[in-house]
């Protein structure tokens, strides 16, 4: 069995030579892109992806320690899920920052004072490039009303709840509560609300702190132009 190098716990990016590429379904939000790569391991494998965008996750707290949470409908599992503000970086060029107080104020009809990094994430890493910051926003105040976003679709459905990190500790356990992102988000604020509550430090990282798997390296989602090793078919 091979282990690890003794070094600080990370994913390591990897760029392998790409053979092919090409865009076999190109949809309304996201593109399905076959790819064959060769790793030391193996060579000439073949991946069928979802070229996403990325996207922003917003974990809300107020004064009294409560999260939101907002229930929308989820075509794929025909349910309506119970979630955090979150969207897509969609934007070309938007900062994810700007993109979460975009969402912030779109869906919950909120601004926020403070804003700290949760966590940064890759969501389905089998089948999708999506990667998502998730951040924590405290310091909250309402969108006045004739500035507040006009939802539509699915967002026009919209229930909302301020939920104490307890009860919704309980509805992830019971299976009450089973968006991922939302789950993550509960389990990060409590993580942080129990530190402050002790008196202990708290580790954050600012807004501006790298993503480790997506700056820096080039680009992959969806409109990404691919290099490619062999015979190009974008």
């Amino acid at each position: 069995m091979n282990t690890p190098h003794d070094e600080i716990l990370q994913d390591e990016p990897v760029i392998p030579p790409i053979t092919s590429s090409k865009v076999v379904y190109e949809g309304a939000v996201w593109d399905i892109r076959k790819e064959t790569f060769d790793l030391p391991e193996a060579t000439g494998l073949v991946r069928d992806l979802m070229a996403h965008t990325g996207a922003v996750g917003i974990a809300v707290v107020d004064d009294q320690k409560r999260i939101l949470l907002a229930q929308q409908y989820r075509h794929p599992v025909r349910a309506r899920l119970w979630e955090v503000p979150a969207g897509l970086l969609d934007i070309p060029g938007e900062d994810p920052l700007d993109a979460a107080k975009r969402e912030l104020v779109e869906e919950a009809d909120l601004t926020a004072e403070h804003w700290d990094v949760l966590s940064d994430s890759c969501l389905t890493p089998g089948g999708s490039s999506e990667t998502m910051r998730l951040y924590l926003a405290r310091g909250l105040a309402e969108v006045p009303e004739a500035d507040r976003h006009e939802r539509g679709e699915e967002e026009a459905g919209f229930q909302y709840a301020w939920v104490s990190i307890d009860e919704a500790l309980d509805a992830v356990a019971d299976g009450r509560i089973t968006n991922a992102i939302a789950q993550l988000a509960i389990f990060q604020v409590d993580r942080v609300l129990r530190a402050e509550a002790a008196g202990e430090p708290v580790a954050l990282r600012p807004v501006d702190a790298a993503r480790r798997l997506v700056d820096g390296r080039p680009e992959f989602g969806r409109g990404a132009g691919v290099e490619t090793t062999g015979t190009s078919e974008d």
